[in-house]
C-alpha cells in the first residue's frame, strides 16, 4: 500500500496511520471491522475541508470496509425548511457527494448502531463521534479510539489502524469509581449524570456503581454527556455493561468520588436561564424510535404553539412515519428532521437565539454558540411548547 500498488489515495491514507501509529508507539497495525466518520458538516469542515475530501476521492481510494456517516449541517432534502442558507446548502451537498464517491455510506447520523451498524463485541473498529465511540467502547464492547475524520476515513480506505490506547486491554481498566447517591429516573438525569462526571474524570475511565436499570436511551445520552464535558470514550457500569465485571477486582485500587441529587440539579440549573421563544430540539444524539413515538404521544391531537425540531436518522424516520409518528408531530406543527442536528447546524446563520434541550450535549454546544438554553425532558419540553 505504502508504495502506491493500491493507489495514490491509498498510500497517502495508510502514511497517515503509520505516522500516527509512530507518535502512539504502537507496536503494529491491525484491521478493523468498520469505520464511522465525523467531520460532515460544511460549518465545520468549510471550503478548505471539501476541497480536501474531493481530492481523496479523485484519487480514486474507495472503502475496503463499511464506513457510515455522521450528520450533515441540514437535512439534504428539507433544508429549506430549516432556513438554512444556499451558499451552505450547496457546500453541504458537494462533502455528501465526496464521502459518497469514497464509497461511505451517506447515513447522516450519530447512532448508527441504531440503523443496523452494530460492531460486534470485541472487534476493532474506527470510529469517530465522541458519541457514538462512548456507546460503542462500553455498551457494546468494540474498541475504538477516539478517532477523527480523517483518520477514520484512512481506516475505511485501508481496512487497518494502529493498535494502541483503547484498543489494547490494559488501558480499558477503570481509573475512578463514582458511586451514584441519587435516583435517575429518565435520560435527562443520565444525561446530567454524564456531564457532571466528566467534569470530575476528565479523560479517565469512570466505573459506575448505581447505575440502576438505564434505558438504550439513557445509556446514549450518558456517552454523549460523558464525552462532551469530558474526553471519556469508554465507562463501565456495574451489572449493565459487558466488560463490567472482568474488569471489577481492579475498582478497589481507583480513587472514589460521590454524586448526588444536588450535582445534577446543580449541572440542569446551570443551563437553565429566562427565554421567551426558544426552539424546542429534540434528537442529540438522534432520536431512537421510542423518544420519536414518546413526542408523537404528546402531540397527538394537540397543535403547538412553539417550534418544535426533532432530530433522527432516516432509518427510524422510515419506521416513524410507518407507525403514524411523524404525522402526529407534523400535524401539530412540528417537524421531524433527517441527516442533521442543532450541534452541526448553521444556527445563527437560521437566526436561532434561544433553544429548549433534553440532552446536556446539545446544551454545552449551544452555550459555546452564544444562545440561551433551558433545560427538561421531553415531556416537560414538549409540554411547555403546545398550546
Amino acid at each position: 500500500m505504502l508504495a502506491g500498488e493500491y493507489g495514490a489515495g491509498v498510500a497517502k491514507s495508510l502514511e497517515l496511520l503509520v505516522a500516527l501509529g509512530e507518535v502512539f508507539g504502537a507496536e503494529k497495525l491491525v484491521p478493523v471491522e468498520g469505520a464511522h466518520v465525523s467531520g460532515v458538516s460544511y460549518k465545520n469542515l468549510g471550503d478548505a475541508g471539501l476541497e480536501w475530501l474531493e481530492d481523496q476521492a479523485r484519487l480514486g481510494a474507495r472503502a475496503k470496509v463499511r464506513a457510515t456517516l455522521n450528520p450533515a449541517g441540514m437535512d439534504m432534502t428539507r433544508w429549506r425548511e430549516m432556513d438554512v442558507p444556499e451558499k451552505f446548502a450547496d457546500g453541504q451537498t458537494r462533502i455528501i457527494r465526496a464521502f459518497e464517491a469514497l464509497g461511505i455510506e451517506p447515513t447522516c447520523t450519530c447512532t448508527p448502531y441504531l440503523v443496523g451498524h452494530v460492531p460486534r463485541f470485541g472487534a476493532q473498529v474506527a470510529w469517530a463521534e465522541s458519541s457514538a465511540i462512548c456507546y460503542s467502547n462500553s455498551v457494546l464492547g468494540a474498541r475504538t479510539n477516539r478517532e477523527s475524520g480523517p483518520t477514520t476515513i484512512a481506516s475505511a480506505i485501508t481496512g487497518l489502524t494502529p493498535l494502541y490506547e483503547y484498543r489494547l486491554d490494559e488501558n480499558r481498566l477503570p481509573g475512578k469509581l463514582v458511586e451514584i447517591d441519587a435516583k435517575l429516573k429518565d435520560p435527562l438525569d443520565y444525561s446530567a449524570l454524564g456531564y457532571v462526571t466528566g467534569k470530575l474524570v476528565g479523560t479517565t475511565v469512570p466505573y459506575f456503581r448505581g447505575l440502576g436499570k438505564p434505558s438504550l436511551e439513557s445509556l446514549k445520552t450518558l456517552g454523549a454527556a460523558l464525552a462532551t464535558s469530558g474526553g471519556v470514550a469508554l465507562w463501565h457500569g456495574e451489572g449493565v455493561t459487558p466488560e463490567a465485571e472482568k474488569v471489577k477486582p481492579h475498582v478497589g485500587e481507583v480513587e472514589k468520588v460521590t454524586i448526588e441529587e444536588k450535582d445534577l440539579r446543580e449541572a440542569r440549573e446551570k443551563f437553565t436561564c429566562e427565554v421567551a421563544d426558544p426552539v424546542t430540539c429534540i434528537g442529540c444524539p438522534h432520536c431512537s424510535l421510542h423518544e420519536v413515538g414518546e413526542v408523537a404521544g404528546l402531540c397527538k391531537g394537540r397543535e403547538l404553539a412553539k417550534r418544535l425540531w426533532v432530530f433522527t436518522s432516516r432509518g427510524v424516520y422510515a419506521e416513524a412515519e410507518r407507525k403514524g409518528y411523524v404525522g402526529q408531530i407534523e400535524g401539530a406543527g412540528g417537524k421531524v428532521f433527517v441527516d442533521s442536528c442543532m450541534v452541526v447546524a448553521p444556527l445563527k446563520e437560521m437566526g436561532w437565539k434561544e433553544v429548549a434541550l433534553n440532552s446536556f450535549k446539545s446544551a454545552q454546544y449551544s452555550a459555546n454558540m452564544g444562545l440561551k438554553t433551558r433545560m427538561g425532558t421531553a415531556r416537560e419540553l414538549v409540554k411547555e411548547a403546545l398550546k
